[in-house]
């Protein structure tokens, strides 16, 4: 029988190449499949170790994905050089890249930032009335770059999220008591321990407060029209503006009971030959 031949092409210096440009690819292939199922299984040990009720869902995902990509970029960068791609021209191209879109995004990038801190050390939760800024509400929404406030006027405040954390923050509502006060100003020719029982008595008479801890009226400053008071009982979050209310129409009602005026601001002006004396008491 006549002999089969092989093609000229086919030679033995061919074969062990196109050998090692199979091995090759099939070494890129494997490289993008295991690094993906890698990234895959990182993300949902991250997703799992951080999904508990004190961490943000937004963190949880954005901290799962981005695991995710940074390895399937190392993968695909090991399988490209796998090929004999050269990426260290390529790596430095990216870098490059990452700093300009860095220089012109670092304004967002500091809001993203400073969200990422928030979500991590949680100052305030969803629901919380807060005071950011000289902004004032319940917080609504905290993304990764933004806050939503609500105002108790139903207007709704966006406040970036570099603003929040770069500010002192107020959490009025962070602990399960909380203190109501109620500033006022009585006449001089009152009497200030009968003025005393007088806004003791109007605080104690404030329903639903929290009588454990009592009711408070401190002298604060003798003022240039009146002496002046703070009244102070202590409420539930839920309360606090509806008690704020009652207590301040309370020592209205009982100062005007007792016959203490509140004064409103006056100048006695003093004259002398027709003008005015110089040393005009306020």
């Amino acid at each position: 029988m006549e002999q089969l031949l092989a093609p000229d092409f086919l030679t033995a210096e061919t074969l062990t190449m196109l050998g090692g440009y199979l091995l090759r690819i099939l070494a890129f292939i494997g490289i993008l499949v295991v690094g993906r199922w890698i990234a895959s299984r990182i993300r949902s040990l991250i997703r799992g170790g951080l999904d508990r009720p004190e961490m943000d869902r937004t963190l949880t995902k954005f901290a799962g994905n981005f695991a995710y990509y940074a390895i399937v970029v190392l993968a695909l960068l090991a399988a490209l050089n796998t090929v004999g791609v050269e990426t260290a021209s390529f790596v430095a191209v990216l870098a490059a890249a990452g700093f300009a879109v860095g220089l012109a995004l670092q304004g967002t990038l500091s809001n993203f930032a400073a969200g990422v801190l928030l979500l991590v050390f949680r100052p305030f939760n969803v629901g919380d009335y807060v005071e950011i800024g000289g902004e004032t509400g319940y917080v609504r929404d905290l993304q990764l770059f933004f806050t939503k406030i609500d105002t108790r006027s139903n207007q709704l405040i966006v406040v970036p999220n570099g603003d929040v954390f770069g500010s002192t923050i107020r959490n009025v509502f962070a602990y399960d008591e909380v203190r109501v006060d109620c500033q006022v100003g009585t006449d001089y020719p009152a009497d200030v321990d009968a003025t005393r029982d007088v806004l003791l008595e109007a605080a104690e008479s404030v329903e639903d407060r929290i009588e454990e801890r009592g009711v408070q009226a401190a002298l604060s400053e003798l003022g240039g029209s009146s002496v002046n008071w703070e009244v102070r009982i202590w409420a539930s979050p839920e309360d606090y503006f509806r008690l704020k209310q009652e207590l301040t129409r309370q020592v209205k009602y009982h100062l005007d009971e007792a016959g203490i005026g509140i004064p409103y601001p006056q100048l006695d002006v003093h004259m002398q030959n027709g003008t005015v004396d110089d040393d005009a008491a306020a």
